[in-house]
């Protein structure tokens, strides 16, 4: 008789087996370390913003104690009510057209200036991105005496047109090398590709490579946006009469020398400054964490 044949297993691998977990040990407490300290960072980086919102739910008195009051509770929203007065709601119509306007203008200069310097050879090409980078080394203080001479020869001192061409032309330098990189960064074989299907140069760019550009054009304009809404000093200089939001909220805390400062109203007003910006963040969001080239294999 011959014996049954009995399969031979191969020997297990106990010492690799036993010394794995011990691998990935070390490896997992490293993450949770740096996820603690990601989480601490996040809460120091929060706390002055918590802190705004916190405060203008207080009280002047509760302010200035010497103990400080980290959840407003028996807080109200009167300093809400007292900041929305008539004033605010004209620097408010202020602020969102100059901002408007001054980033619909720059993204329309911007991308058409940031193809041309992308996608075309053209004499003078080097000097102009050399001159867009030497723009950005003046001093926008140094450019205020001239500033508010060419606003007051125009007319256009204390008017949204003059103050949303000086935004412009500061913002819009940056912004066109901010666009170049998008731009250069979406193959010019894309649309060739479409325009052998049989689309025209125009058809092919509006179909296929602005869509692709979609984010770049999001996050220069959040670029811009955040610009023009948060500047003070050129506003300081041309705006005489009509204020923007930044120099609203400056007329909160330029008291008469007998006169406290109502910080609760300002840190109600800073509140209110800020939420249009976290709405404009919402609304852009998803673009700007969108793929640049989403879609571009598409058949």
């Amino acid at each position: 008789m011959t014996a049954l044949a009995t399969p031979v297993r191969a020997p297990e691998r106990s010492e690799a087996r036993g010394t794995t977990p011990s691998r990935r040990r070390p490896l997992r407490i490293g993450m949770l370390l740096l996820s603690i300290l990601a989480v601490v960072i996040a809460a120091i980086w929060a706390f002055p913003v918590y802190w705004m919102i916190n405060s203008s739910m207080l009280s002047t008195a509760t302010l200035e104690s010497s103990t400080p009051t980290f959840v407003p509770i028996g807080g109200s929203l009167s300093n809400f009510e007292k900041v929305l007065s008539p004033s605010f709601f004209s620097a408010l119509a202020v602020s969102v057209g100059v901002t408007l306007l001054s980033v619909a203008v720059c993204l329309t200069f911007a991308f058409l200036a940031s193809i041309a310097i992308s996608r075309f050879r053209f004499r003078g090409r080097v000097s102009f991105i050399v001159t867009i980078l030497l723009i950005q080394m003046l001093p926008a203080e140094g450019l205020f005496i001239a500033q508010y001479k060419m606003m007051s020869s125009l007319g256009l001192l204390s008017n949204v047109l003059g103050l949303s061409i000086l935004y412009v032309a500061a913002v819009v330098p940056f912004t066109i090398w901010m666009l170049r990189g998008f731009v250069a960064g979406v193959p010019a074989e894309l649309e060739e590709a479409a325009m052998i299907d049989g689309l025209s140069r125009t058809q092919a760019f509006v179909r296929i490579t602005l869509p692709l550009l979609a984010p770049g054009l999001v996050a220069s304009g959040v670029f811009a946006f955040l610009q023009c809404w948060n500047e003070f000093t050129v506003a300081l200089v041309i705006m005489e009469n009509n204020r923007t939001l930044p120099l609203w909220l400056r007329g909160f805390v330029q008291q008469s020398a007998t006169q406290a400062i109502d910080w609760g109203q300002v840190m109600a007003a800073s509140t209110i400054v800020a939420i249009p910006v976290i709405i404009f963040f919402v609304i852009v969001q998803g673009r700007m964490t969108s793929g640049l080239v989403a879609g571009a294999v598409k058949g």
